[in-house]
């Protein structure tokens, strides 16, 4: 006699196949826009509020750092390091490779506990005793030498530059998806976006014609532009903390419909596993085949408890949230409400994503199973639309938060690490205020005229710029707080070493000069993965290795100086 229990799972797995075969892709009603309309204006009223509260101190101070003022939920919730990534290529993995995915973002979970605990608390009182600004700033201060902080800026923009390019593709990428009684809903950051709808647009002497696309990147970078440059970091932090408070309430909606929609969790683990196969619940992943590479090798999860961990802390961007946090008290707390926060963003896009695999499970284009299952199980919800919305806006959000931190670190590193200390070191605060504008306005326009016709390999633009930051930044800021042998040529050292690790890695996997077995993401712009690890962990241990040994060959720093960053004053 057949278990009865079997019958039922059978019969629910059935009943969900019928469901879910593709259907032609749902149309976006006017409620997505309607969310992305408020976004932005709620954004450009934060930033009016931002800029009324820097007024009290000095313009770099206030304008690049908030007057050091960073409360625990500031901190916490513009740390997340949320990208267009988090709701484009993440839910696009789990749907492909399944619950293995949980353990490629795990060590997510432990950022806080690991990058806040051992390097937040003695970089934010570094950057008061030396009243650094910016990451530059505070290690040209740290150990008294502008070739240290020539370099730290050069490397500063060149990652900064990569990183802020690929998110003007994915805001543009977003709001042509919301576009009203739009049936693309392709999320792939590398995917060339459609372009069949165009507008013309007459102007004397000239006729341009724009795509949704188009008119899409402009409105984003006009927005996310207009309200840093408005309100400068404070502006940035509490836009990324509002969104990011948008972006939780979003994914609870999806996580409840999807797993009412699909049965219940075990029920939607069952039917996916059922329309894949057992690798769909167990490491390294599953595979489609046809020579297809794991998802998940042991170097590589090896690796990514390493590059997840430590890249977001060890970036210019999330140091400099750390030196503007108002005490240690607040980094503390901020560690508990980070890792909360993590787990409820992630975990819940997993679990969505595997019902999402049950419901519709033959999508092709993976990247869009997250607009899909928000189309799909609101539909007969009163305002299903306007709940839509607030889900397919969460993207959005988070792409303007990114954007927003990066425009700020990248306008202070010219500003105040070129403009004030080789161009003119005696301008006053209005001058200060026209070279940041002027360098966001140029940052934005340049992003602009890149992505018109849009870039490809954008999020593995985005892992070498994180590794690439990492591998510069960590191990230097490491020794920076904690010891006081470190020396300048030790330091310099450390930067030139793992960044040229990472880049000599790239060269090699870009231009298939060795052979290599294929793993990770399969594109042509790739690293070599040596001994199957991937390129910051080689690059880390280059810079600790090379930077130990040079400092410890040569002189030691000034006893003045080092007392200066260490000692308690009497």
């Amino acid at each position: 006699m057949r278990d009865t229990t079997s019958f039922h799972i059978d019969n629910i797995a059935n009943r969900l196949l019928i469901l879910a075969v593709d259907p032609p892709a749902p149309r976006a009603g006017y409620g997505a826009m309607f969310m992305l309309v408020l976004f932005i204006l709620g954004s450009v009223w934060i930033g009016v509020m931002a800029n009324r509260a820097t007024q009290s101190g000095g313009f770099m101070k206030g304008f690049f750092l908030g007057n050091r003022g960073l409360g625990a939920w500031a901190l916490a919730l513009t740390a997340t390091v949320q990208s267009g990534g988090t709701f484009m290529g993440f839910p696009s993995l789990v749907y492909k490779h399944g619950w293995i995915v949980a353990l490629w973002i795990a060590s997510y979970m432990v950022v806080p506990l690991t990058g806040f605990g051992i390097i937040g608390k003695r970089l934010a009182h570094l950057s008061r005793r030396t009243g650094a600004i910016t990451v530059p700033d505070l290690f040209r201060t740290r150990f008294n030498s502008p070739a240290v902080g020539l370099t730290c800026t050069i490397f500063l923009l060149l990652y900064m530059s990569f990183l802020m390019f690929a998110q003007f593709k994915a805001g543009a990428i977003v709001m042509q998806l919301a576009w009203p009684d739009s049936s693309e809903l392709s999320m792939d950051e590398d995917a060339t976006p459609a372009s069949e709808i165009t507008y013309d647009l007459s102007l004397p002497g000239y006729k341009i014609k724009l795509t949704r696309y188009h008119i899409g990147l402009l409105i984003f970078s006009s927005t996310v532009v207009g309200y840093t440059l408005i309100g400068g970091f404070l502006g940035a932090v509490w836009t990324d903390l509002f969104q990011s408070l948008l972006m939780f309430v979003g994914v609870m909606i999806l996580l409840y419909a999807s797993l009412t929609a699909a049965g219940g969790l075990e029920n939607a683990t069952l039917t996916s596993m059922k329309n894949t196969g057992p690798g769909y619940v167990m490491g390294p992943g599953y595979s489609s085949g046809n020579g297809a590479s794991d998802f998940l090798p042991l170097s590589l999860a090896i690796s990514f408890f390493i590059v997840w961990v430590w890249g977001g802390v060890g970036t210019p961007a999330g140091l400099v949230r750390l030196m503007a946090s108002q005490d240690t008290s607040v980094i503390r707390k901020s560690i508990y409400l980070l890792s909360l926060y993590n787990m409820g963003i992630y975990l819940p896009l997993i679990v969505i994503c595997i019902c999402g695999r049950a419901l519709i499970p033959d999508l092709e284009k993976t990247d869009e199973i997250i607009p899909r299952l928000a189309l799909m199980t609101t539909s007969k919800w009163p305002a299903g639309s306007i709940v839509a919305g607030l889900i397919l806006a969460a993207p959005f959000g988070a792409v303007m938060a990114t954007v927003s931190s990066y425009l700020v670190v990248l306008s202070s590193a010219v500003v105040r690490d070129i403009y004030q200390r080789f161009v003119n070191p005696k301008a006053d605060r209005n001058h200060l205020r026209v070279a940041a504008w002027c360098t966001m306005i140029f940052a934005g326009s340049l992003s602009v005229i890149i992505n018109w016709n849009p870039v490809q390999f954008l999020q593995a633009f985005i892992v070498f710029s994180t590794s690439g930051a990492a591998a510069t930044f960590l191990v230097p800021a490491v020794m920076a707080c904690y010891w006081r042998r470190a020396n300048a040529g030790g330091i310099l050292t450390c930067m030139l070493s793992g960044a040229l690790t990472v880049l000599v890695l790239y060269t090699i996997g870009i231009a298939n000069l060795l052979p290599q077995t294929p793993i990770g993401a399969q594109t042509s712009f790739r690293p070599y993965f040596l001994l199957g690890y991937d390129p910051l962990i080689w690059g880390l241990l280059t810079s600790i290795v090379s930077g130990v040994t040079v400092t410890l060959l040569t002189e030691p720093p000034d006893k003045e100086l080092v007392s200066r960053m260490f000692d308690v004053a009497k």
